[in-house]
């Protein structure tokens, strides 16, 4: 498989392949999206067109990835200069965990909920024959670009949220060609983070609770395998384990098949504008919410997938601003 990085030291960009336990630069390209252009135009595979552009230069990546080296990690893809052109969203309920984690917060009030009706929903009619559309999977919009963190970077809990929690997932990336047509550059890492406690209150604040913060990285596979994919989603206060759990992604362990997701998401017109990079989450099966452990200001999150590179760790940061409601003034 092959696994890219974008890294940054000062004003200067570069694409590397990662060849463990070093990166490998490109030449002539700052950012994966330039790249996977350039992959388009010339009709080229987008690893071929990576490999092809391999320098014999060289990084180590444990300082990079340690946060140790002039270059730091930057998010897999990005819409460089304007990042209002990548739309971050994600489709829940797709797992098994997910379903049960939701059923948990809102089994108050109903006897099956909402949510567990979607959820079976999915399991009747996400995996249609080829050709043929299924059951639509829970959608939801996070942000654009300007959401996005690196890897390393806080992952901030403002002062209008209740709560901050990991979703540990696997994201699509994908970039709309000139005609229109959404092409899948790969996959990668994904901390989805939410306000779980928001969500809580009643299902109909998921929409607001999704509206957050994420993460996504280090490295971006472009040719991944995505049947069953075990991982593992930790959580380290003061440098020791507090929660940690062996999770579960992959196509084969959803109730919605990849192209019943992707037919779902790029459906839409607006979704399918020349040139606009996408970043779909795809769905997490465990969360330590769930399980009742209350993040704290300072802990780490880490999430990892096997054949999906090293691990995405993001910190907690609860803001101490006061709550200022947001004043309109009439122009």
């Amino acid at each position: 498989m092959t696994h890219l990085i974008q890294i940054q030291n000062g004003p200067t960009r570069r694409v590397a392949l990662v060849e463990e336990p070093n990166v490998r630069l490109l030449e002539g390209f700052d950012s994966v999206y330039a790249l996977a252009h350039a992959a388009l135009a010339a009709g080229t595979p987008l690893a071929a067109l990576a490999r092809k552009q391999a320098t014999g230069e060289t990084l180590a990546y444990d300082p990079i990835y340690e946060g140790k080296s002039p270059w730091r990690l930057l998010a897999p893809i990005d819409y460089p200069g304007e990042p209002a052109r990548c739309l971050v969203s994600g489709t829940g309920l797709t797992h098994l965990g997910s379903a049960k984690n939701r059923q948990a917060m809102h089994a108050a009030s109903e006897t099956e909920t909402d949510s567990m009706k979607m959820f079976r929903w999915g399991v009747e009619g996400g995996r249609p024959p080829a050709g043929r559309a299924g059951t639509a999977p829970e959608w939801f919009f996070k942000g654009v670009g300007t959401i996005l963190r690196a890897p390393n970077e806080p992952l901030p809990v403002p002062p209008y949220a209740e709560d901050g929690g990991e979703e540990a997932e696997i994201a699509g990336v994908y970039l709309v060609d000139p005609a229109g047509h959404p092409r899948r550059l790969g996959m990668a890492l994904g901390n989805e983070f939410s306000d779980h406690k928001f969500e809580k209150r009643n299902y109909l604040n998921l929409a607001g609770s999704k509206v957050r913060p994420c993460s996504l990285g280090p490295e971006l596979v472009v040719d991944p395998v995505f049947g069953t994919v075990p991982g593992q989603v930790t959580i380290e206060r003061a440098g020791r384990v507090l929660w940690t759990k062996s999770i579960v992604t992959g196509e084969a362990e959803m109730c919605h098949s990849l192209a019943n997701i992707e037919h779902h998401h790029f459906k839409f017109e607006t979704h399918r504008r020349p040139g606009d990079v996408h970043v779909h989450y795809y769905g997490a099966c465990a969360l330590s919410f769930g399980e009742g452990v209350q993040l704290a200001d300072g802990d780490m999150m880490l999430v990892k997938f096997d054949g999906f590179g090293r691990a995405l760790r993001n910190p907690l940061a609860v803001s101490t601003e006061a709550l200022t409601p947001v004043a309109v003034k009439p122009l």
